[in-house]
């Protein structure tokens, strides 16, 4: 396909971000010092964001008009899609996986985490979504200090990563890859349903350099896919401003 993008700077060139600790802080919103970052890179490069949560939940994060601040908008990890505002063809995890399997393995879950004992349960343990589910020992309902107190005692005592290493063990031939990401839950998603998924979507847009900017990129991290990725150029930043600075250095805005 003919290079589209011929309005930039580096029309071969895009960028893709992870959203939570990449282009906002975790749950947290987007700034306007970040929105003004971005407006200036698209003058350079198409810009793309990239994420596990659906669509509804980076909106919150981004904003109402996050479809008008980039060209490409991949929720859960590019299941569900978008390119300059118009939807792309969808896939579901549920399909693959099948009723009875999925059923299944929710149990194994809601088992797993009846018999956890953490300092607070709160509520929504296991989030279905089109592309994955999300599974959270303390639930999703908690509060921001709550989920800080959360990462802190998880980060101790390998809450997660165990429960991970669990649903491995049971699930052995069910095809599935697990991912930690953000500050108290992990995905669970088929092999290949990673992050690298939505690279898919720009297979005929004429990129030669693809820049992924994340801040999970350590191995079992829901960054460390797509940063490893042989066509892909990885940037590891440990929060917003540091993404701000490398795309400053490397872009010149």
């Amino acid at each position: 396909m003919t290079n589209a993008w011929t309005d930039r700077e580096y029309p071969q060139t895009i960028c893709l971000f992870d959203v939570d600790g990449t282009l906002t802080p975790a749950r947290g919103v987007i700034t306007d010092s970040m929105k003004q970052t971005l407006a200036a890179l698209r003058k350079k490069c198409v810009v793309g964001f990239v994420g596990g949560s659906d669509f509804a939940k980076q909106k919150e994060q981004l904003g109402d008009d996050a479809l008008d601040m980039f060209d490409f908008c991949f929720s859960e990890n590019g299941l569900t899609a978008f390119r300059q505002g118009e939807k792309l063809p969808e896939n579901s995890f549920l399909h693959f996986l099948g009723e009875d399997r999925y059923a299944k393995l929710v149990n194994f879950c809601l088992r797993y985490i009846a018999d956890l004992d953490l300092p607070q349960k709160r509520g929504t343990f296991v989030e279905f979504r089109q592309g994955m589910v999300n599974i959270s020992p303390i639930g999703r309902s908690c509060t921001r200090e709550e989920r800080n107190n959360y990462e802190v005692f998880d980060l101790k005592h390998n809450i997660r990563k165990d429960f991970v290493t669990a649903l491995q063990r049971e699930f052995p031939d069910y095809g599935l890859k697990y991912s930690i990401g953000g500050q108290i839950s992990f995905d669970v998603f088929p092999i290949g349903w990673d992050k690298t998924y939505c690279l898919g979507h720009l297979e005929n847009e004429g990129f030669n350099t693809i820049h992924f900017f994340g801040d999970k990129t350590f191995e079992g991290g829901n960054d460390y896919e797509l940063y490893h990725h042989p066509s892909v150029t990885g940037h590891p930043v440990k929060n917003p401003l540091e993404t701000e600075e490398t795309l400053k250095s490397l872009f010149d805005i």
